[in-house]
């Protein structure tokens, strides 16, 4: 059993104003209910041993359920509430901003504040003004891609500052979407406010395109992602298919964690070589990429290669550097693949073409799918329920198919990657064919430590 997880969730004080949103507390009677602060959630669904060890619940880790409260800690005629989008952009930004606004004005709140470019528009020197939000605003944001409060990356570290820009534009609730590097600032700002004793709530809404978040199902934009990733992959089998020996590479998203690649693969079924961080790989060699990609070339005359921009990291020289977000800087993996293969045709004489598409700029500009925008819908009402509440320190997160208040502590603690040994793994390796290990050792092959 893995060892017990602490899922407390702080707050910044008792809620005692009766919820201006009325719901029912009786179940069974038709009516939407309250959530209860004792309604939990079981985070570990899956028992390694279950027949030699007896389980009690608060083994099992309990999540609060997220939701509605029938008693609020703010009065919302008091709440001046501001909202902000950190890192790079993503699909379904507009979408989580217009839910926050639309449950604010529910409870009505009527003082909402957009802060401009990320962390950088709460820095000391920003000439940004803060944007006023409402529902005639936010209305039709979610039909257009990007944010329209802008991002940025960095600035997160600066706390202090920060803090005194919340306190001096007098905000009392912070809305804070981002991913790993912009949570981790999240949490920083909330410790500052608690150090200085001020009854500001810090609600986080997890948003990293690479799905990678710890104890987070999924994070919004990925199903977005997946699904504009798996256009490229089709246009790259089109091509491939269409000359003998034809390649299609596509690289997609995917620091540490390459969970683009992996659903993309399934998803598109025209794959047939997956590349991720996760899984180490060779290129030469009896059992490296290109002899495996030379046999399917003979046995199919076309190949479609799919690469997480950080697979293959040992092959290439690298600086190390990192952008403003604290984010590895990544040798460009596509860029290296297509010129070695270009190589390999060359020199095994083989008469073909290769067609490199990068789809990732389309992807994080593309506008949510309808799947998607649900998800941020969701993930906004119950941010806002959080916040009117009192809790603090956390994300809205999906577990085990139910939406939970995550501790902040906890989504940043590591990082959410591909287990090689997973269903999900063997699932890309039964959708493309390629062999179990692409690389000359026989030794553990697993880039992430086994659990």
């Amino acid at each position: 059993m893995e060892h017990q997880l602490d899922f407390h969730v702080p707050k910044i004080g008792t809620p005692r104003v009766k919820s201006p949103i009325e719901y029912s507390h009786i179940f069974g009677d038709c009516i939407a209910n309250y959530v209860p602060d004792e309604n939990k959630i079981v985070f570990q669904v899956s028992l390694v041993d279950a027949k030699s060890q007896a389980y009690k619940a608060t083994d099992l880790g309990l999540l609060e359920r997220a939701g509605p409260r029938e008693k609020i800690f703010y009065n919302p005629q008091h709440v001046n509430a501001g909202i902000i989008t950190c890192g790079g952009l993503c699909p379904g930004l507009n979408d989580v901003i217009r839910a926050i606004v639309r449950c604010l004005w529910r409870y009505g709140v009527r003082r909402i504040q957009g802060i401009r470019f990320g962390y950088q528009g709460l820095l000391a020197g920003s000439v940004t003004p803060l944007v006023e939000l409402s529902p005639e605003v936010v209305d039709s944001i979610h039909k257009i891609g990007g944010s329209i409060l802008g991002t940025s990356r960095g600035g997160g570290e600066q706390t202090a500052q920060i803090v005194d820009s919340i306190e001096s534009i007098n905000l009392n609730m912070l809305f804070i979407i981002g991913g790993d590097g912009t949570q981790k600032g999240a949490l920083k700002i909330a410790e500052e406010i608690a150090r200085r004793q001020l009854k500001i709530a810090v609600i986080g809404i997890p948003k990293t395109i690479d799905n990678d978040l710890s104890h987070i199902q999924k994070s919004f934009g990925f199903e977005t992602a997946v699904s504009k990733a798996t256009e490229a992959v089709w246009s790259a089998h089109v091509e491939a298919q269409s000359a003998s020996n034809g390649v299609g590479l596509v690289k997609v998203m995917g620091r540490q964690s390459g969970f683009i690649a992996a659903h993309t693969a399934i998803a598109s079924h025209e794959v047939d070589f997956v590349l991720v961080p996760e899984v180490p790989f060779e290129l030469e060699g009896e059992n490296g990429l290109f002899t495996h990609l030379q046999r399917c070339l003979q046995q199919n005359s076309h190949a479609v290669v799919l690469v997480a921009e950080g697979a293959g990291q040992a092959l290439l020289k690298a600086e190390s550097r990192r952008d403003a977000s604290g984010n590895e800087i990544m040798a460009d993996i596509g860029e290296y693949l297509h010129h070695r293969l270009a190589q390999l045709l060359k020199k095994r004489e083989l008469q073909g073409t290769i067609k490199y598409i990068n789809p990732s700029y389309i992807i994080r500009s593309a506008v949510a799918t309808p799947s998607d925008s649900l998800y941020c819908s969701r993930l906004g009402n119950n941010a806002v329920h959080a916040a009117m509440a009192g809790k603090t320190k956390i994300l809205i997160s999906l577990v085990n198919n139910h939406f939970v208040h995550l501790p902040t502590t906890l989504a940043v603690s590591t990082r959410n990657q591909i287990d090689p040994e997973s269903s999900l793994w063997r699932d890309v390796l039964e959708a493309t064919g390629q062999p179990l290990r692409m690389n000359n050792s026989q030794g553990d092959n697993c880039a992430i430590p086994v659990r």
